[in-house]
């Protein structure tokens, strides 16, 4: 491991963070130390064991951070393991998620119901001990984190949602919201660019209740971090807005003097603890290697206790560390419950602001959500993007918590929140977040908000960079979160930008992520029924699919039925008038071509409009039979895109009118009709079945 001077280090939070905290008094230092350092070691211990037990996981993180952990959990955070769910506990995000030996040793030590039992069955099968921490799978996992800069981004997420419940909720005579975040992220987190989108939206958002602990061990997977790093830290840091110190990260009382001064300094800047750790400390075989970073040094585990001074016994926790965290806890208690008076007087004297943080906590939304979006005109034609910007801000009235964002596309995605301002280091209470070109770390924040719980969270970009979020799209399908992503330009209909900006694969690569709702309406008031279904949703994201082109208000259908409709993910728009012989579907700006059609093949054609594949799936064997019934083979399915998942519905003796291939550069009515995206394609097509 690089060193720096043992001296400069220890003094380093006394000269890194303006303003610091005085330093802890020797008498505290001395009652702690020793407690935190056993317990430290016996940390040490549970990863090594854990890990030798299954012969797989990553030790490097959970045994150079051990000090770490032991200052943050026995020491600095605000938590209670009896109500983990706490308002106002400090939240702590294991960015390196790895290393999650690190967080299960210390949610056991600190007294979460994590039993010993289930650290013992880390990585075994339907354990609460998973290979990757798991948001809702483990008591005081707060994200799933795993994919390397993604728990960063959540904590950026965290700590505005923590900034704005902060504005919105507190008032004068009672402070609801005062906690911190705290990530800890490794060489691999801060390499990816993810982080840095991240880190320089929070450091220009003057989030200064976020403290990135930075464990630079000067090592990655393959090599030695020099391979493939050389930046200066504390000098990028700097640059972006952020507090900056380094420290040894062995030292407990460095570690505690640098966390304590970072929480108590909230001058507008985020804070990042850059934390010198020796890898796999413990295990010299592999430690200070890249060998300690995964399992490579368990195999020396019964040596390693025996250096550690630890018994033989393994999973060894003694009394002494038992007893110093439930000594923390019973002071924790304390805490929590001086809270509780506070939230009681505030909610007796504030009780529409308590109606909305708890419609937030709870998810709640209004029943008659779609009763509160205004009806279109008959004669309305307008893209699906206009139409959506109309429906998110009548939804905004009536669902408060909702938070919009947009990757520098305001002015195109259509989807700023017209009766409310701009989220910034100068008014955290708005509610249009400018993430600016950082698609990616727009995904991983709008996680960390829905995480968080509080507030609702969407983005909005264009479709073709979906991509660019994709990872953080698929962990809020994983981890089950409410988000929204809003989706504008969704296909060939961009026109004269061209192939780089058309996305035909984009909406079948978002269908394939589970239990993520991709919604491409067709018209208004299926845009109206898609928002209505993505705010009552509460289990997991929802793609909105939004056109550029202009689409006309299909009002020859009721609105309840299109607004239903999309709700239900596929519906009859026009229903045959004789015998069914021919059902043809459509997604989006296509279903007018279907409607086209049928209309001239006659009245044995029933058109099926297919807003959302995914919620239709869901829908009982009776609905889809009554809108698909099997009687009816004739088949036919259009969409601007690649064809490959229609077949489940048209069968092998239907056709897909789609386009397998990228796009063109001309005017969208051009490329749309070059490519055989038409009503005419479609009427052969049904004539030669």
């Amino acid at each position: 491991m690089k060193t720096a001077d043992a001296a400069v280090l220890r003094l380093a939070p006394f000269i890194g963070f303006p303003n610091p905290a005085p330093p802890m008094s020797k008498e505290i230092l001395d009652e702690t130390s020793g407690s935190l350092t056993q317990a430290a070691k016996e940390a040490r211990g549970l990863a090594i064991d854990a890990v030798h037990a299954c012969s797989s996981g990553h030790l490097g993180l959970p045994l150079g951070c051990a000090e770490i952990g032991a200052v943050l959990f026995g020491e600095t955070m605000r938590y209670n393991p009896s109500a983990p769910g706490w308002l106002n506990r400090d939240r702590f995000i294991l960015s390196a998620g790895h290393g999650s030996m690190f967080l299960y040793s210390w949610l056991h030590l600190s007294g979460y119901d994590l039993s010993l039992q289930a650290v013992k069955d880390f990585r075994k099968l339907h354990s609460v001990t998973p290979g990757h921490p798991e948001y809702e799978e483990t008591p005081g996992v707060e994200a799933t984190t795993g994919p390397l800069g993604q728990g960063v981004g959540n904590a950026v997420g965290y700590a505005l949602s923590g900034k704005r419940a902060a504005a919105r909720f507190n008032t004068p005579g009672h402070t609801l919201f005062d906690h911190h975040v705290i990530a800890l992220a490794g060489d691999g987190c801060m390499q990816e660019g993810v982080a840095r989108e991240a880190i320089a939206f929070a450091g220009h958002s003057g989030l200064d209740n976020l403290i990135l602990i930075y464990d630079s061990n000067d090592v990655t997977l393959d090599a030695m971090a020099e391979v493939t790093q050389s930046e200066d830290a504390d000098s990028y840091f700097a640059a972006v807005g952020w507090d900056a110190v380094t420290v040894d990260g062995h030292d407990i009382s460095a570690v505690g003097q640098a966390l304590q001064s970072a929480k108590e300094n909230d001058n507008g800047k985020p804070k990042v603890i850059i934390a010198k750790t020796l890898i796999g400390k413990g295990i010299p075989e592999v430690a200070g290697t890249a060998a300690g970073h995964g399992e490579g040094g368990a195999k020396f585990a019964e040596a390693a206790r025996e250096g550690l001074g630890l018994p033989a016994e393994t999973f060894y926790v003694s009394e002494e560390t038992r007893k110093y965290f439930a000594d923390r806890n019973s002071a924790m208690q304390d805490e929590y419950s001086a809270w509780e008076k506070t939230y009681e007087a505030w909610a007796a004297e504030n009780p529409s602001l308590a109606a909305e943080l708890q419609d937030g906590v709870s998810k709640s939304v209004p029943d008659d959500l779609l009763d509160q979006i205004p009806e279109f005109d008959p004669d309305h034609k307008d893209a699906t993007r206009g139409s959506g910007g109309v429906v998110i801000n009548a939804v905004s009235k009536a669902v408060p918590q909702l938070v919009s964002g947009s990757a520098d596309l305001y002015g195109s995605t259509k989807n700023y929140i017209k009766d409310d301002s701009d989220f910034s280091a100068t008014n955290p209470s708005g509610r249009n977040i400018w993430f600016g070109i950082r698609e990616h770390a727009m995904g991983a924040i709008c996680n960390g908000i829905a995480y968080d719980g509080l507030f609702r969270a969407s983005g909005a970009t264009f479709l073709v960079f979906a991509d660019y979020l994709r990872p953080a799209i698929r962990l809020a399908g994983l981890a089950g979160l409410p988000v929204t992503y809003i989706f504008t330009h969704d296909s060939v209909g961009v026109g004269e930008d061209g192939p780089t900006h058309q996305p035909v694969e984009t909406v079948s690569g978002l269908r394939v992520i589970p239990n993520l709702d991709v919604i491409r309406p067709a018209d208004p008031e299926e845009v109206a029924g898609a928002w209505a279904a993505a705010m009552l949703r509460t289990d997991g994201p929802t793609a909105l699919i939004l056109t550029r082109q202009g689409v006309p208000n299909l009002s020859s259908v009721p609105i309840a039925e299109r607004r239903e409709g999309a709700a239900l993910g596929g519906y009859v728009l026009r229903r045959e008038q004789g015998a069914l012989e021919t059902i043809i579907m459509a997604s989006g700006s296509e279903v007018e071509h279907a409607l086209e059609a049928a209309d001239r093949l006659g009245d044995s054609v029933r058109v099926v409009s297919m807003p959302c594949l995914e919620r239709f799936d869901r829908q009982d064997d009776g609905y889809r039979e009554s809108v698909l019934p099997q009687s009816c083979q004739k088949r036919v399915a259009i969409e601007a895109g690649v064809t490959n998942l229609w077949w489940k519905y048209v069968g092998t003796s239907g056709h897909v009118i789609g386009i397998d291939r990228f796009g063109l550069s001309a005017p969208g009515n051009v490329v749309m009709q070059e490519l055989g995206i038409t009503a005419d394609k479609v009427v052969e097509a049904v004539e030669n079945l």
